[in-house]
């Protein structure tokens, strides 16, 4: 009995204080963090005993490598979440639910979103985050973050003395498609969607409304950018192939 009392005190907690609507965000960033520094200590611990050019690496290079770890497990889960959101979920349906889709969100929603990754981040998640506005769109911009494992291995690859590998090659080949899909493509289809849903976009608030047109706009500039020097440097390398 005392057990079954203080697992109801439990699930009380969670449901009426942690998952809370006006405290998911704060929540959700004090997991992140957790998360964050669990996986960075996880890094530490199985790259000693499996990586063997890992002891040989300096202070920094370790730090970076732990570092990129977290980024890579930050990338795969924003991935899946904001594909499930955007693609499988019938939270921003056009049919599912009436009111505008810009206006929609959920505990999941929000709570996904205060995994934060860097600086840009925060300027571009806190205002839908915390306000329940134009999720959307900022989970069809975190997609692009299904880059970033490929980008790490990269690193990774050279830092092991293994740029000359054929995981190398590969990896340059999948970074292409993935940059290709991910942040040319899916951007071409958020143009198009914040089109045709212009009239709602319209009814977010004004910051909302200003990191809608500003932010996609800026971050294609660069994956453009971006996309330029992996085109060039998949050719040089596919070069010395032959």
């Amino acid at each position: 009995m005392e057990i079954k009392s203080y697992q109801n005190q439990a699930e009380l907690l969670v449901k009426e204080y942690l998952l809370a609507d006006s405290v998911i965000p704060y929540t959700s960033v004090i997991c992140g963090i957790c998360a964050c520094k669990m996986v960075y200590d996880l890094t530490q611990l199985f790259s000693n005993v499996y990586f063997k050019s890992y002891p040989g690496l300096s202070k920094l290079q370790r730090t970076e490598w732990s570092n990129r770890s977290i980024s890579t497990f930050h990338a795969i889960f924003i991935t899946i979440m904001s594909l499930y959101f955007v693609f499988w979920s019938n939270l921003y349906s056009d049919h599912e639910y009436a009111g505008p889709i810009t206006f929609r969100s959920s505990a999941l929603s929000t709570f996904t979103l205060g995994v934060l990754h860097h600086l840009l981040s925060v300027a571009g998640i806190a205002n839908p985050m915390l306000t329940g506005e134009g999720q959307v769109y900022t989970f069809m911009v975190l997609i692009s973050e299904s880059t970033t494992p490929g980008i790490n291995l990269r690193w990774y690859l050279d830092t092991a003395g293994m740029k000359r590998s054929r995981a190398y090659l590969i990896n340059g080949v999948v970074m292409f498609v993935a940059w290709l899909v991910a942040r040319i493509l899916l951007f071409m289809y958020l143009f198009y969607h914040i089109y045709l849903h212009y009239d709602q976009v319209k009814q977010v608030n004004s910051l909302g409304q200003l990191l809608i047109s500003i932010v996609p706009l800026v971050l294609s500039v660069m994956n453009l950018m971006w996309f330029g020097k992996i085109i060039k440097g998949l050719m040089k390398t596919l070069a010395k192939r032959h």
